[in-house]
């Protein structure tokens, strides 16, 4: 089980009520589905629409499931931007 940050951006952040969280999972599957169990139907709708960076990488289309998070990490949530 590693440790680590979450950071919510732009409209994540609005969902989420609080711009960052710690994590204890081991797949970023395991961390957004805690985020998502203490939080409503809309931060869930803007967690579906949003792209995730780990320590700077991107995780692009790659099963959420089989994506490990690293002890001491940040997974930064990037919902949708307008303009781009």
């Amino acid at each position: 089980m590693a440790r680590g940050l979450i950071r919510y951006w732009a409209a994540a952040r609005a969902a989420a009520g609080i711009g960052e969280e710690p994590y204890e999972a081991v797949t970023l599957a395991e961390a957004l589905a805690s985020a998502c169990a203490v939080r409503d139907a809309e931060f869930s709708r803007v967690i579906g629409l949003s792209s995730f960076l780990i320590d700077g990488d991107p995780v692009g289309t790659r099963p959420h499931g089989s994506v490990p998070l690293p002890e001491g990490g940040t997974v930064e949530v990037l919902p949708p931007f307008a303009g781009g």
